[in-house]
């Protein structure tokens, strides 16, 4: 099965790699080849809807402050259906400058039309990509043959380590275990970003590929490691993510309960972030609160945060922390 660790940053040998002398949180391996806590990274704009790359490298930074041990630009978080391909590449190279190897930089890759996105994948690695996510193709709902098909291709298409994206609620198809078997036997197929909510089927899955786990469910983290996944691709950990990482620790030392009470710290805003499924939108108006950036903007047909949305975004900071009364950003303190 895959074993391939991302090549760039150099982080699975040695404590301090890289240009700053920092390590990931929790270093790439084998058994966990991105880390344990990515964020699905929004996509900042301007106030004009411009795609803003110093924002983005400032966002990024911010995140591998935070306990982030990579970053996944261009998904569904990312706006990628309404950023254009120069775009994307650019984002691509704004992160990893303003990164370097302190953490892992993945690359959506993720069409309904094959060819397009290994165009994508081909794009990402050479704006300087570490991985690549590769979402089943949404709305035309491809046999179990064509799912194979599709993510081979693709796979096939660079050198770059691929993290398959199950999401039936989006695509409208499930990975069938069969299929994951036969993917995972590709030498760089080495992981999974799992949002079907099906924790019982993790151990059997693992068992069958030997693909790292992650879960796609903000809300599942803790059972997800519980049957056998190494970590996290998040969007609440644009805010959480120093605690969803000190969560991944203790557990990982056997302090489940300690686990479990970093976690409920962060449930107001797992709840805030993911409650309406307007991921994007609920960030951006985050980030904006948090001062983080300057706007909460969205390209068509996402639109911004109403007022209303903005004051529960906020209660939301609040009671996990992250927001004063006085509504200055906090610092945090880990239970």
């Amino acid at each position: 099965m895959g074993q391939r660790v991302p090549a760039r940053s150099g982080l699975a040998v040695g404590p301090a790699g890289g240009r700053y002398g920092v390590p990931m949180t929790l270093p790439a391996t084998p058994a966990r080849p991105f880390g344990a806590v990515l964020t699905a990274m929004v996509t900042p704009m301007s106030r004009d809807g411009e795609v803003d790359l110093e924002a983005a490298a400032r966002l990024a930074t911010r995140l591998v402050d935070e306990g982030n041990d990579g970053v996944v630009l261009s998904g569904t978080t990312g706006e990628a259906p309404t950023t254009h391909a120069p775009e994307k590449a650019e984002l691509v190279r704004a992160v990893v400058e303003a990164v370097g190897d302190r953490a892992v930089v993945v690359a959506g890759a993720g069409s309904n039309d094959t060819v397009h996105a290994v165009r994508m994948a081909e794009q990402a690695a050479e704006a300087g990509a570490d991985g690549l996510l590769v979402v089943s193709p949404y709305y035309s709902r491809p046999t179990q043959e064509g799912l194979y098909r599709h993510f081979a291709t693709i796979a096939d298409a660079t050198d770059l380590p691929v993290m398959l994206y199950d999401i039936p609620g989006r695509a409208g198809v499930r990975i069938a275990p069969a299929t994951y078997e036969r993917i995972a036997a590709h030498p760089r197929v080495v992981a999974t970003k799992d949002a079907t909510g099906d924790v019982a089927a993790v151990p059997g899955l693992r068992a069958r590929t030997g693909l790292a786990w992650y879960s796609g469910d903000d809300g599942l983290l803790l059972p997800f490691l519980a049957h056998g996944a190494v970590g996290i691709v998040s969007v609440s950990a644009h805010l959480v993510g120093r605690q969803f990482a000190e969560a991944v620790r203790r557990f990982d030392a056997g302090d489940h309960a300690g686990a479990l009470e970093v976690f409920a710290s962060t449930l107001p805003v797992v709840e805030a972030m993911n409650g309406a499924g307007a991921q994007a939108v609920m960030v951006k108006a985050a980030l904006e609160v948090l001062g983080v950036h300057d706007n909460r903007e969205l390209r068509l047909p996402n639109v911004a945060a109403t007022d209303d949305d903005v004051a529960q975004v906020r209660d939301a900071l609040a009671a996990s922390g992250l927001l004063t009364v006085s509504g200055a950003s906090a610092a945090t303190t880990l239970p």
